[in-house]
């Protein structure tokens, strides 16, 4: 074979690989703002470690805030972390209602990285039942459903748009990062105000 077409061919093929290798994964952080200068957030991760984080060029915020927990109801779409009981019930660790405008977003359940054999359940509220421990909610998915018990001293949230005023020094956040060309990127962020925590 001709030398020079055996290259453009290697080439090609290489070019081929890189547009179809997957992007690199996602990653939550759990912490606190260390500074915020518009372009770099500084953060000191839940672990201890202080990571510097460059932007997305699509980064956004959104604002966690309380709300009460009569804003579950049936039909409702919310997503919970939760941990298996002895009896291998769950019980929630939080609740988020999500704004009806993100219904749907990642239904599902699935393991989740808030506590060591946590799960995350985006649903559908398809039943509520008040138990002497709170609430039982039947969620229901695409694939199937769950039953989580929520304890009355569950944190119940919801989020709304935010901006960048929120990451003050001390703020607590949930950051979704990737690394992009080698850095850690931030590509958007779920804050508190006031010193509130997400709690998920």
């Amino acid at each position: 074979m001709n030398p020079k077409l055996l290259a453009a061919g290697l080439v090609l093929l290489c070019s081929i690989a890189l547009a179809q290798a997957p992007s690199a994964p996602t990653q939550r952080l759990r912490g606190s703002v260390k500074s915020f200068d518009g372009s770099t957030l500084v953060l000191a991760e839940r672990s201890g470690e202080v990571i510097r984080l460059a932007l997305a060029d699509d980064f956004s915020v959104s604002e966690v805030a309380a709300i009460e927990p009569a804003a579950i109801r049936a039909g409702s779409f919310i997503g919970t972390a939760a941990v298996p009981g002895a009896d291998g019930t769950l019980s929630a660790l939080e609740v988020l209602v999500f704004p009806e405008a993100a219904r749907g977003t990642g239904e599902g359940h699935y393991p989740w990285d808030l506590q060591p054999g946590s799960t995350m359940t985006n649903a559908t509220v398809a039943e509520l039942t008040a138990t002497p421990q709170g609430r039982s909610l039947r969620l229901r998915y695409k694939d199937g459903e769950k039953t989580v018990v929520v304890p009355d001293n569950v944190p119940i949230v919801t989020f709304k748009p935010g901006d960048r005023a929120l990451l003050v020094t001390g703020a607590k956040v949930v950051v979704t990062a990737q690394l992009r060309d080698g850095k850690p990127t931030a590509l958007r962020a779920l804050a508190g105000r006031g010193g509130f925590a997400p709690p998920m």
